[in-house]
């Protein structure tokens, strides 16, 4: 008997006999009830299992009372959002051997009611994402289809466990790196009326216009979809706004479809921000700056929880998971235009007497981190994992101020897409291009070749005293290998006094072997000699540069001094950013560019090969110091002095 049914599958009683147990008593165990004696349960398990005996999922469900399937209620199922979140939602249940349900509103709240009853009547419990109805109703609607989980959205009270999105984060980063490139008047796309995150994005926009005195913010009614965002792109173009916020990244991909149609050039005329970061936002033409979130992991969450309500397996916390969206800068954002920038200083972001209270302090932030003081972000760490591997990707500080608010970095050029604020970018290492960009190829030119490496960090931390971040990068080659290991860290001190703050960079870096670096200069490229810790700049009206041996361009590039200055113009403010080399030994020559475009930074292979022998640690150090006025030779001399004693 026992071979017979090993190949044809055994039932319940043939088990219950073999075992010398009943078959309810088989079923109890094959249902994972602690009813059953664990020796007993033990057997029965090791017969169920030799005689290959499979329960019938039928059978078990209509024991417990279950249909053994969850019902997953969407607004929008052409979202790609939503299409994300059921994918994540469909794994985690798949897993767990329950079928998955779907159910569409089409964004009608009417019937949304009506469409929740009738998939629960159908399955074991519900997740309700994005619901439209009242709070009220909502209300009695949780208790009546329990047990139940929402996904963004949450309602004071309720009955039911909720996963949902910080809105508020979302657009705080948006419009933080919108006012880091100099934007002040921003067209904010709104969503439909019902969706819950619309309270919370607009009082996040009402902050801004309260913190910054010359900040303007023009709402327009849009709603969701791509066909929303191309029937207000003339609107948008009426209101003179230097950058649009999308309420999402459907909408934001409408705009820029009867932008390109009317001939308005994004990022140069007009700036466009999406929301949510769907796949598709890095294949559209500008690729599509938003504010990212993992669509997928909001269903797996939402999903996890409801099947440990029907399991049983909770302690009925009703409590709220938040996912925290990050901001992935791409092409679609850039300096406000010229012509439209203006010409006085925005409000103080950190005012001194506040810098006095609260020193800085950098907070720790999922994979990034940001650089505190008197309740502003004078800094953010993005760690770059978002960025297309023919830029290099690497961990970057973008948006970086001064106290007084004027924007210090910038990122996104359409011309040089792979420069971000600052980081640490070295053209060539043993034939792997960590600079991002086109490769110079001797005799042929600057050539795009899949040559990239990666920096990845491996871990974040604060001292505790708050003022330094440490982090741990691995550098990789273009064929997986590892090149580098790095210890980074960030140092920062804020003098309110002087209108000032000191960035302090060191980093050690290990070759895992014998590592060549070199530079496009030594393959033949005149004034090309760039890599090592680098500073894309913001523009201004007016930047000159200069270092104690000589002012401008010309004079700058290649010069082996301790320090290099950039004095900035906005309007008819001035603000400085000075950089120091720390690193002990002679200096390494300035790369500085400040004609097309404003950068610098020292560059360590600037004509010639540099060898580096395995496992002998390479030390980098830049102290930058970032100044609200314009700085003199003497000027920028003495605080180079200050730089270095505070770096000791």
């Amino acid at each position: 008997m026992t071979r017979r049914s090993a190949a044809a599958g055994a039932t319940i009683s043939q088990v219950a006999a073999a075992a010398g147990v009943s078959s309810a008593t088989v079923s109890r165990v094959m249902n994972g009830r602690a009813t059953v004696a664990p020796d007993i349960a033990d057997r029965v398990r090791a017969v169920a299992a030799e005689l290959r005996y499979r329960p019938s999922n039928s059978a078990r469900n209509l024991s417990l009372g279950r249909t053994g399937t969850v019902a997953l209620v969407v607004p929008d199922i052409a979202n790609p959002v939503f299409q994300q979140v059921m994918r994540g939602a469909v794994d985690v249940a798949e897993a767990a051997e329950h079928r998955v349900l779907v159910a569409e509103t089409a964004g009608r709240a009417e019937r949304e009611v009506e469409i929740v009853r009738e998939a629960r009547s159908r399955c074991d419990a519900v997740v309700l994402v994005s619901p439209a109805v009242p709070d009220q109703e909502l209300r009695r609607l949780l208790v009546e289809v329990a047990p139940v989980v929402l996904v963004n959205r949450t309602v004071p009270g309720a009955s039911a466990p909720s996963v949902s999105v910080d809105h508020g984060l979302g657009l705080h980063l948006l419009v933080e790196h919108l006012l880091g490139l100099g934007h002040r008047h921003l067209a904010h796309l709104a969503g439909p009326a019902t969706a819950a995150a619309s309270p919370e994005r607009e009082r996040t926009l009402q902050d801004a216009v309260r913190r910054w005195d010359d900040v303007r913010v023009t709402t327009l009614a849009a709603g969701s979809r791509l066909a929303d965002g191309y029937a207000v792109a003339d609107d948008v173009l009426e209101t003179r706004a230097t950058a649009v916020v999308a309420f999402n990244d459907l909408v934001a991909f409408g705009v820029l479809a009867r932008l390109n149609e009317t001939g308005v050039a994004v990022p140069d005329d007009l700036s466009v921000a999406g929301f949510d970061g769907i796949e598709l936002g890095s294949f559209a033409t500008p690729a599509l700056t938003t504010a990212s979130v993992d669509q997928a992991d909001l269903g797996r969450r939402a999903m996890t929880r409801l099947l440990d309500l029907v399991g049983g397996r909770t302690d009925g916390d009703f409590g709220l998971d938040v996912l925290e969206p990050r901001l992935l800068v791409r092409s679609s954002t850039g300096p406000v235009p010229p012509a439209r920038r203006p010409a006085r200083p925005p409000a103080s972001r950190a005012p001194r007497a506040a810098l006095e209270h609260e020193p800085a302090h950098w907070v720790v932030e999922g994979t990034g981190a940001r650089l505190h003081a008197a309740g502003t972000v004078l800094a953010r760490l993005n760690d770059g994992s978002a960025t297309p591997k023919v830029h290099s990707p690497r961990p970057f500080l973008h948006p970086v101020h001064t106290l007084a608010g004027f924007p210090v970095t910038a990122s996104g050029s359409v011309l040089h897409r792979h420069q971000n604020g600052l980081s640490l970018a070295l053209p060539d290492v043993d034939g792997t291009n960590h600079w991002g960009g086109r490769t110079y190829v001797d005799g042929q030119g600057p050539m795009l070749l899949m040559d990239h490496g990666r920096q990845e960090v491996d871990g974040l931390s604060v001292d505790p005293d708050g003022l330094t971040l440490a982090a741990r990068v691995r550098w990789t080659g273009r064929g997986g290998d590892v090149q580098f290991v790095e210890d980074r860290r960030l140092g920062a001190q804020v003098v309110p006094e002087d209108e000032t703050w000191f960035l302090h960079w060191h980093s050690t870096l290990v070759p895992e072997r014998d590592t060549t670096l070199t530079s496009p200069v030594a393959r033949g490229r005149p004034g090309a000699g760039y890599g090592g810790i680098f500073w894309r700049l913001a523009p201004a009206d007016e930047t000159t540069v200069f270092t104690d041996a000589g002012e401008g361009e010309p004079r700058v590039m290649g010069s082996r001094t301790p320090w290099l200055a950039f004095v900035r113009r906005h309007g008819q403010s001035l603000s400085s950013v000075l950089l120091v080399q720390t690193t002990t030994g002679d200096p390494h020559p300035w790369f500085a560019r400040c004609s097309d475009y404003v950068a610098g930074g020292p560059a360590i292979a600037w004509d010639a090969p540099l060898v580096l022998p395995a496992h002998v640690p390479v030390d980098l150090g830049l102290t930058t110091v970032v100044v609200d006025r314009g700085l003199d030779r003497a000027s920028a001399a003495r605080l180079a002095d200050e730089a270095l004693a505070r770096r000791a």
